[in-house]
């Protein structure tokens, strides 16, 4: 396919009128004006000025469209991932939750089944395992009965059945075992990540140093500045700023960080270093009203209003009901990014926090034909995967 007439955003800039063309699901040239020639019964897709993107990659989700990912079946991961491919999600990793190891090796065997549908899809590359080895001082929503401390009797049993699935983990480095743990998983192309911990700087330093490359939802559910006899103690938080190799996620709904908090973090965080996630719950793309967070059998209900789950009582927020679209469009329109940048947050950055941007996550020569095209609203006009124009129901 030709795509003409069209404001490419780049890796890091926008190509004000340009064509790009696609064969075989791979991306084959791109260049500013109009090309030079065109090929017999090529198909042409005017772009009529609109924007022309990589397709996003949400690193962090656990669900939408009213499917949670741990509702126990392919259906609800292929119509939680359909939801996300609405609004621009090319490549998805479902993110599970602290729970009972049969519920989790039942989301195993459906993530598999789900990999090897016929349906469209988001690429489905791995899931993200957001616990149970976590700091109960930061627990935020896991459920409490499942949080553990780290033994190779129980995460070696989870990484032999997880074998080819497993993309990343999320634990709380603090941990007694949660180093040696570390130590077994970093060569295996699993991302260890820090996440729901009360690690101080110190600690954390020594997991940088033991393979934990990254921040899950940074500021969420992490220690920050503490008083130990006087004296004060820098967390978490303080130490994705400090420690330039960390990689840091921000659910930037413009709820869980305010746009100034946004700022604040894109003023003192080099911007290579930085991506954006959902984090989103079953809520995600759906009406106002009732919902539950977690899995339908054992959820807690909350209550979704003004573009955030709220708990009952509304004494705190319960979950993200986000999709990457409107991260892109609160990093342009309230944090103040530029369009390409706001884009490579949402795109390139996490393909490589994920080891993945060798054929994704930009568009370059030899890259995936995983395309958006958007308005100035960033609202999602068409989308394209392996070059394949999707059509959603």
């Amino acid at each position: 396919m030709l795509f003409t007439n069209a404001k490419i955003i780049i890796k890091d800039s926008v190509i004000q009128k340009g064509f790009l063309r696609t064969t075989k699901g791979k991306i084959t040239e791109i260049g500013s004006g109009n090309p030079q020639e065109t090929k017999e019964e090529e198909p042409i897709e005017d772009c009529q000025g609109l924007f022309l993107s990589p397709g996003f990659i949400d690193i962090h989700s656990h669900g939408g469209g009213g499917h949670d990912i741990m509702d126990g079946s392919e259906n609800d991961i292929i119509k939680a991932a359909q939801t996300h491919l609405k609004h621009g999600t090319t490549t998805y990793y479902p993110t599970t939750l602290t729970s009972s190891d049969e519920a989790l090796f039942h989301t195993f065997t459906c993530f598999r089944t789900a990999q090897r549908s016929k349906k469209v899809l988001p690429h489905l590359l791995g899931l993200h395992l957001e616990g149970p080895y976590f700091n109960m001082a930061e627990k935020g929503a896991q459920n409490p009965r499942y949080i553990r401390n780290p033994d190779p009797k129980h995460y070696m049993p989870i990484m032999e059945k997880g074998e080819g699935i497993i993309s990343r983990i999320s634990f709380a480095p603090e941990l007694p075992g949660a180093l040696e743990m570390a130590d077994r998983l970093r060569d295996s192309g699993i991302m260890l990540s820090a996440g729901h911990t009360a690690a101080t700087y110190d600690q954390i330093k020594k997991a940088f140093d033991h393979g934990v490359t990254h921040l899950t939802h940074f500021y969420s559910g992490m220690s920050s500045i503490s008083r130990v006899g006087g004296f004060r103690i820098l967390g978490t938080v303080e130490s994705g700023y400090l420690i330039d190799g960390l990689s840091i996620e921000l659910i930037a709904d413009g709820m869980h960080l305010p746009p100034d908090l946004l700022k604040m973090i894109l003023k003192l965080k080099n911007h290579e270093k930085i991506c954006v996630c959902t984090d989103s719950m079953r809520g995600a793309d759906m009406p106002d009203g009732l919902s539950i967070l977690g899995p339908k059998q054992l959820g807690q209900v909350v209550i979704i209003e003004d573009g955030i789950a709220k708990m009952p009582d509304h004494t705190g927020f319960a979950g993200s009901v986000a999709t990457m679209d409107r991260l892109v469009r609160v990093m342009v329109y309230q944090a103040g990014l530029p369009l390409w940048e706001a884009v490579r947050m949402a795109s390139l950055l996490p393909a490589k926090f994920m080891g993945i941007e060798a054929h994704t996550g930009s568009l370059e020569a030899g890259k995936d034909a995983d395309l958006l095209l958007f308005d100035n609203d960033i609202t999602i006009k068409k989308v394209f995967v392996d070059g394949k124009a999707i059509t959603f129901e």
